[in-house]
């Protein structure tokens, strides 16, 4: 598989890791729903499922197989030939199949998950590749819990499994462990000491147990990997997966710090399929979240409110229209200060001089220290 260095691969794993969430399980045609919207959203790889778990995830990939065109559908499997087999026929209807097959790579794993050693877990890593890739061309590799192994072993698995045929390998950082330095001089080592690094595309997939989850994808990014495993609204087991819409928004504000790194990503449908996600899998989204929390764009200090107002980029980074919202959100609240009434009155087509603005502000701190949300209703009353 050639890739673009310069390209940033978006991987969604929303649909399987996602999923997995008690309580987010979807049906097949919510699922091919959102496989679409995260095509329109110009994602580059969709993991739909891991076939060998469930009928239904079985079928899951084989209907997104057939519903999306420009996206490659990956499938998760163990390093079994079973697994491996099915995930392969699961996907024989993709335009773009990738089977995404792997073991343990820590020392932890490999003596308390597997009851093994680190030769016998090299093996079967080599064995499972070659089988996937007898089967499809483009076999992606992850190697568990790669975030608290020893790195010249992990080093010798990365380039065994390269050798074997894996186009893609996957340094989980599996338990949110990793700090960003840590996470990011994993990627450097390998790309340092394992020889043939340049065959396989380097992808950073982390969870959020410590909230380092994007922060160690991109600190991967700037070492180097080019692919980037995530989720709509961070969903994802435990604390949740690296969020898809904070990558892309990093990338944006930050282009300067990644010169000529480009993805596909049209930020404008990150509030729309945001809410989808979130409605579809009864999972609300926290109101302080990055990028698409409702309080991401709404100021209720009066400082911040008055700088604001005077200039947006005072206390903004991102406009609102980039990522699908109609404008920032002026919120009224008892910490308002004179700029914020004003601009609301204003919008209602009240224009009040000094003193009579002064007045009703005064009136305003009352009403807002009784009532926890103050509307447009409220408003008309104080001047009326």
């Amino acid at each position: 598989m050639l890739h673009d260095p310069n390209h940033l691969y978006i991987f969604d794993t929303t649909l399987r890791d996602g999923e997995q969430v008690p309580g987010c399980q979807l049906t097949t045609p919510e699922k091919i729903e959102i496989a679409r919207d995260l095509e329109t959203l110009g994602v580059d790889i969709i993991e739909a499922g891991f076939p060998v778990s469930s009928p239904g995830d079985f079928q899951s990939v084989v209907e997104l197989s057939k519903a999306v065109d420009n996206v490659i559908i990956c499938a998760l499997t163990r390093a079994n030939e079973n697994d491996i087999n099915i995930a392969a026929e699961a996907l024989k209807y993709a335009k773009r199949p990738r089977i995404h097959t792997g073991i343990g790579s820590s020392d932890m794993h490999i003596k308390y998950k597997f009851n093994s050693t680190r030769e016998e877990i090299l093996d079967r890593a080599v064995a499972a590749v070659k089988h996937a890739k007898s089967l499809v061309e483009d076999v992606e590799f992850f190697a568990e819990d790669a975030g608290r192994a020893d790195l010249p072993y992990l080093a010798q698995m990365v380039e065994a499994v390269i050798a074997a045929g894996a186009t893609v390998v996957n340094i989980p950082d599996t338990n949110g462990y990793c700090l960003p330095d840590q996470y990011g001089s994993k990627i450097q080592y390998l790309k340092e000491n394992v020889k043939n690094i340049d065959q396989a595309i380097i992808s950073a997939h982390c969870h959020n147990d410590l909230g380092l989850a994007t922060a160690n994808s991109i600190a991967a990014v700037q070492q180097g990997a080019r692919q980037v495993e995530c989720t709509i609204n961070g969903i994802g087991e435990r604390a949740g997966n690296t969020s898809l819409e904070e990558v892309a928004m990093i990338l944006k504000v930050h282009a300067a710090h990644f010169p000529g790194l480009t993805s596909n990503i049209n930020s404008r449908l990150f509030t729309a399929i945001s809410q989808k996600v979130s409605s579809m899998m009864r999972m609300p989204v926290q109101p302080n979240k990055a990028i698409v929390g409702k309080n991401a764009f709404a100021h209720s200090s009066g400082i911040h409110q008055d700088g604001f107002l005077k200039h947006r980029e005072n206390y903004e980074i991102i406009r609102p229209e980039d990522v699908g919202l109609d404008e920032a959100g002026i919120i009224l609240t008892a910490r308002s200060g004179r700029h914020a009434l004003k601009h609301h009155l204003e919008r209602l087509g009240y224009t009040l001089d000094k003193e009579a603005l002064a007045s009703t502000y005064e009136r305003f701190l009352v009403l807002a220290d009784a009532k926890k949300d103050i509307v447009d209703e409220d408003l008309l009353t104080l001047v009326k």
